[in-house]
């Protein structure tokens, strides 16, 4: 039988490791996914493609290598393009195969034409048409090398007509997987960037992802120089655990005690991090020393002194020999201090509520902490459960979070877990989805059903986009066209063939999250929670302040005040945090 480009495609694919392609059919791509049925590469029949780009992202963030994802000509591979600004945005490793039209079509206005060699440029490392059969395996590999090196999306445009071409005949394929390098500063950065720090009297550390494979060394320059660790969202998976520095997050979900910590340092060390609220970073006359292997990242929050170009870990150790050991703990102790009073308030807010009464969320959370496995990957839809899960969900280095932490898009986490749950079957795997999320892609839960993925799904159901509606309060405005009708999610899961609970009540939660995460096969708990809930951010402005009295003042006038005594009464026990 002759070897047809798609054929090309796809042993190039296999011979890299790859083992499946999230995508949706369709007469472009045809070619494409008529080799895949020839081969051992697994098509992952999604049912919209942003949910194909997000479940790739998912598994390129669990595993670290190169996932792929394809989509067919016009309004089929436009539906990436959501999913894959993720991706680009959490740098991490994606191959968009985008069908296109056939070449001497292209600039007519047919049929489904789209430009994605332009549409796809913003959110890839890589992004190039072929015009020639004998052209796409060499763009193939440059693209699958760009995506793996650069740590972003890499997309290849075929014509749809290319995939069905003849291809010339070639030896078997060599494999095009990633590297790893060791990048450290010169010596006179690090001996600069020594100084600051042995001179400062009380320095706190800014961690993020970049320390994924850095905690002890991160650790120890923690220990050297006395500081307390904050860390971004990111972040918190790598060095929330073993960790006696540990302070928090900062930020508008954080804590109060990492905020603090960066307020009041006299010396800021931000690791592997590109926090982006400017607001939350120290006075502009605090030094700061900023480690980053992407050197043009440096410096785009606030002004840094001293900048190193390096990896974490290794440029942790070769600075660890310049730190003068600290002996005056006074800073340290007064922010750990601080984070344990936080973290007992936070822990005192997920307490189960009377059976009259819809549950926190917050305890939600810490129920579902608490009875997941010790090795679980949880993905969070952006919102209020990135709040909880930030607040109420223990790393201990063997669990995964992952969401839409950089890109910040709605309905993430049941197409990221089914990336995660494709690429590692035998691992517990739990979606942490608002209402809103979830229904924004609900097609997705027949995902689950057909391509037998158990991944658990538990609904944070409040019948509205709450963490609008917090943006709203902020900023003074009565909530409107954030309501959402009530639906029995539980009954929409059973209905599509998958395990459906809903829960009502506190004292219904454990049973119902232990009978899911129990069932072989994926399952969905829809827990009512309190619409209400306030999420008290680490730092309160006058402005805050301000809009929140404009919108209890509009709300009543609007004669909606009793949503203002709901508010009340659900955050009652809020009132020692204030």
């Amino acid at each position: 039988m002759a070897r047809t480009v798609a054929d090309a495609i796809i042993a190039t694919l296999s011979a890299s490791g790859v083992q499946r392609v999230y995508g949706l059919p369709g007469d472009s791509l045809n070619g494409f996914t008529d080799a895949l049925r020839r081969s051992d590469v697994q098509w992952a029949h999604v049912r919209h493609e942003e949910a194909a780009a997000f479940a790739a992202a998912g598994e390129a963030a669990v595993t670290g290598e190169l996932a792929v994802t394809a989509g067919s000509c016009g309004p089929g591979n436009l539906h990436l393009i959501n999913g894959l600004f993720d991706a680009q945005r959490s740098r991490v490793p994606v191959l968009a195969i985008a069908a296109h039209i056939p070449r001497e079509e292209i600039g007519s206005e047919y049929f489904q034409e789209t430009h994605p060699q332009e549409l796809f440029r913003e959110c890839s490392v890589y992004c190039e048409m072929a015009s020639t059969a004998e052209q796409v395996p060499r763009l193939l590999r440059i693209a699958m090398r760009n995506a793996l090196e650069r740590r972003g999306v890499a997309v290849v445009v075929i014509p749809g007509e290319l995939f069905l071409a003849d291809a010339a005949p070639a030896p078997r394929p060599r494999p095009v997987t990633g590297t790893s390098s060791h990048v450290v500063p010169d010596d006179a950065a690090l001996a600069r960037a020594a100084d600051v720090l042995n001179t400062a009297r009380r320095v706190a550390i800014l961690a993020g992802a970049g320390c994924h494979d850095a905690h002890d060394e991160t650790v120890e320059v923690a220990r050297l120089l006395q500081a307390p660790i904050v860390h971004a969202l990111r972040g918190k998976e790598y060095l929330e655990y073993d960790n006696p520095y540990t302070v928090g997050l900062t930020g508008l979900i954080g804590y109060s005690s990492g905020y603090r910590a960066m307020e009041h340092c006299d010396a800021l060390l931000m690791l592997g991090t590109d926090f982006p609220y400017r607001q939350f970073y120290p006075k502009p006359q605090v030094p700061v020393v900023q480690v980053d292997v992407r050197g043009e990242h440096i410096g785009r929050r606030t002004e840094v002194d001293v900048p190193l170009v390096g990896t974490v870990k290794d440029t942790a150790r070769a600075l660890l020999p310049l730190l003068r050991p600290k002996v005056d703990s006074d800073f340290l102790d007064t922010m750990t201090g601080h984070y344990r009073r936080v973290r007992a308030n936070l822990d005192r807010l997920a307490a189960p509520t009377p059976p009259d009464r819809p549950m926190h969320p917050q305890y939600v959370a810490a129920r579902v902490d608490e009875i997941a496995d010790v090795d679980t990957v949880f993905t969070a839809d952006v919102g209020t459960p990135t709040v909880w899960a930030a607040r109420y969900l223990s790393m201990n280095g063997r669990r995964r979070l992952i969401g839409s932490f950089s890109h910040g898009s709605m309905a993430n986490a049941l197409p990221q877990a089914i990336g995660v749950q494709a690429a590692q079957p035998g691992r517990q795997v739990v979606a942490l989805c608002g209402d809103g999320g979830l229904t924004m892609l609900l097609g997705e839960l027949v995902t689950l059903r057909q391509l037998n993925l158990p991944v658990k799904v538990v609904v944070f159901n409040n019948s509205a986009l709450s963490f609008v509606e917090l943006e709203m309060k902020a900023s003074g405005i009565v909530n409107y066209g954030t309501e959402l009708d009530h639906v029995d999610l539980a009954a929409v899961a059973r209905g599509a063939g998958l395990f459906g609970a809903r829960v009502d009540r506190a004292d219904q939660l454990d049973e119902t999250l232990r009978a899911a995460f129990a069932h072989d096969g994926p399952a969905v708990v829809d827990a009512r929670t309190a619409r209400q809930e306030l999420s008290i951010p680490p730092k309160i402005t006058y402005e805050q302040l301000k809009g929140f009295t404009l919108f209890a003042t509009r709300t009543v006038l609007s004669g909606r005040g009793d949503e203002i005594v709901e508010l009340v009464k659900t955050n009652l026990h809020e009132l020692p945090l204030i």
